[in-house]
């Protein structure tokens, strides 16, 4: 999916580690003045440290917390069975084969284990462990959520759906990796760069390329921004759309410059606030969204979202991290706080859980972030819009 990260990305962010019963667009958010949670590493640097066994968290924490935990870890090892994925590898001191062994060894411990307590001891005993050095080499990361949304579309324009999304153009080159190189030219060289999105959508340069059309022109920017949507035609049926291409430039949040001006607060910066903003003010829609150069071309994929690795992305069992710093595919303990959506409210707890390194981001740079996958619909939208909380993260190995 190699998607973009949150809309609010950089702007929301929790108050303390603990319960809270306001809703998270209503908190006041943490205080971190000069803190750059995408600050690169030196060159060559990896993201994870090994660490003291005095310094683990409560891996035990994360037992409550396992729906569909065997489903991604086994998504993993099908990714780590291909001989494509060998060349990721070693990271560090991991090879390819302990990172396979790793998460073999963690689905045995699943079936044995029968309290938070037996947990905890297993990884303990049998794994390292090693944690992200984060934004400031003391293991702080910000953490996001994305989510699939669902909204209402077309796979032709007519009436309302006139707002496009884009295939993947011919004229677009990338590397193995994805990486876009630039454009083709006429005579089958590359030129640097790529259109933005102001000039795709304002120039229409893609004219005929169009995989499918939305009601709104918001709606249309949240789907490249989430990277996967599931649009629902006139029959009922959903037709799914996942990532495909970007057009290679730097991801800019919107919420930024609408903060900057004053017409959202900062105290307000969540997903929700900017659809009823634009829901309410549609003519304003292009002046903030066209700030960000970045755009992401779909595809269609039955039985989708799939993650950078090819592999299904599950909720709250898949995590999006900067793949030039961070192992693909491999286990991760994510420690921070989550918005919990019940009963149409929404709250901040801590939280505890493993999670599969499956996916990328434009806006998820470094050691400091991490992304995670919240789910497909309006709920997973509840929560995943309010979501950004400092925390930690960890990775466990089994021992050599």
């Amino acid at each position: 999916m190699s998607r973009l990260g949150i809309i609010v990305c950089g702007l929301l962010a929790a108050s303390v580690l603990g319960s809270c019963t306001k809703p998270a667009e209503q908190m006041e958010p943490f205080k971190a003045p000069g803190k750059d949670y995408g600050k690169p590493l030196p060159p060559g640097a990896l993201a994870l440290r090994k660490i003291d066994p005095k310094d683990y968290p409560n891996f035990g924490a994360g037992y409550a917390n396992r729906a569909r935990l065997e489903e991604a870890i086994r998504n993993s090892l099908n990714y780590l069975s291909k001989k494509s994925s060998q060349k990721y590898f070693p990271y560090g001191d991991i090879s390819h084969q302990r990172a396979v062994a790793s998460l073999q060894r963690f689905l045995e411990v699943l079936t044995r284990v029968n309290s938070p307590e037996a947990l905890n001891d297993a990884v303990c005993r049998e794994f390292d462990v090693y944690q992200s050095v984060g934004c400031d080499d003391r293991g702080t990361v910000f953490y996001t959520g994305y989510y699939t949304p669902i909204f209402e579309g077309r796979k032709q324009r007519e009436g309302a759906f006139r707002y496009p999304l884009y295939r993947m153009p011919p004229d677009l080159m990338k590397d193995e990796e994805g990486n876009i190189l630039g454009r083709r030219s006429p005579t089958g060289g590359t030129e640097p760069g790529y259109p933005t999105r102001r000039e795709i959508e304002q120039g229409r340069v893609l004219d005929g390329m169009e995989i499918a059309y939305l009601k709104t022109p918001f709606e249309a920017y949240v789907a490249t921004v989430q990277g996967s949507a599931k649009l629902r035609l006139a029959d009922g049926t959903l037709y799914e759309l996942g990532y495909a291409a970007n057009n290679g430039h730097e991801y800019t949040p919107v919420s930024k410059a609408m903060v900057d001006v004053g017409v959202i607060g900062r105290n307000e910066v969540s997903l929700q606030t900017l659809l009823r903003y634009f829901g309410q003010h549609p003519e304003q829609v292009y002046a903030y969204c066209w700030k960000n150069d970045r755009y992401v071309f779909f595809q269609e994929v039955p039985g989708g979202p799939r993650g950078s690795l090819n592999e299904p992305v599950i909720p709250y069992r898949s995590a999006a991290t900067d793949k030039q710093v961070f192992p693909r595919a491999c286990l991760a303990f994510v420690k921070t706080n989550m918005p919990t959506s019940y009963g149409g409210q929404v709250t901040q707890n801590p939280y505890a859980a493993f999670a599969l390194d499956q996916d990328t981001g434009g806006a998820i740079r470094a050691a400091g972030r991490c992304d995670v996958y919240m789910g497909v619909g309006p709920e997973a939208e509840a929560v995943a819009g309010r979501t950004g909380s400092e925390g930690a993260l960890y990775y466990i190995f089994v021992k050599q």
